[in-house]
């Protein structure tokens, strides 16, 4: 039986997270960050999740905008360049223009043509998301953008998943998760989705009581899964 309900993790998964320091590097005057956008970009996402996962388990909540500031202070100090608030600035203003991976478009179309319900589940604050999902001009391709602030903890716990079946109905089995985060895709499938984990970098499988159905390099074999 085929899936009614895609939904994708948004940064990392549709959006990519790298987009803001490669961008920034490539601007005039950024010497410093040239040779280190890599590093930075890598501390600033692992950071990022890094804290989502200690707010959740110590029960302090904020919101992700300030998860990725915080996130960005340790990388920019990581790398040697916390005294440049310009630099941070910037870095956060691309933060919510970030690039959409190049099969995107085309694979949310074809999802859409086919009859299915498309929708994003994020950590993301609705601000921020609905900055992205403008900036990538990918809001008529989706049903829905649902925010893990509608319920106050970060992925990955149960009540953030719940808010598929609140939001759109049926059962686990009508959903097709998808993550570019191992530790996501594996944590939905425990909860009863069907997921997809999008390794883009060809990572080890997470240890965790459950396991991605599917692994893909990108998003284009998503159609196929759906129809298969």
């Amino acid at each position: 039986m085929t899936k009614r309900i895609c939904v994708f993790d948004a940064y990392g998964t549709l959006f990519d997270v790298t987009a803001a320091a490669r961008r920034a590097a490539s601007e005039p005057g950024r010497n410093a960050l040239a040779g280190a956008w890599q590093a930075l970009a890598r501390d600033w996402r692992a950071k990022q999740l890094e804290y989502t996962w200690l707010r959740a388990v110590t029960g302090r909540h904020c919101d992700f905008w300030q998860v990725t500031q915080d996130g960005l202070d340790w990388a920019l100090e990581a790398a040697g360049l916390d005294g440049d608030a310009e630099l941070r600035a910037r870095l956060l203003a691309l933060y919510w223009e970030l690039d959409a991976y190049p099969e995107v478009p085309e694979m949310l179309q074809a999802l859409k043509s086919a009859g299915h319900t498309t929708a994003i589940l994020s950590n993301g604050a609705p601000a921020m998301l609905e900055g992205a999902v403008n900036s990538a001009s990918l809001g008529a391709l989706l049903d829905d953008v649902l925010s893990v602030e509608a319920v106050g903890v970060f992925k990955p716990a149960d009540a953030v998943y719940d808010l598929v079946g609140k939001r759109f109905g049926g059962t686990r089995d009508d959903v097709l998760f998808v993550s570019s985060n191992g530790w996501d895709a594996g944590c939905a499938a425990d909860y009863g989705f069907e997921t997809v984990w999008v390794n883009r970098a060809a990572q080890p499988m997470d240890r965790l009581p459950g396991r991605p159905h599917h692994i893909l390099s990108d998003l284009t074999p998503i159609p196929e899964i759906l129809h298969g």
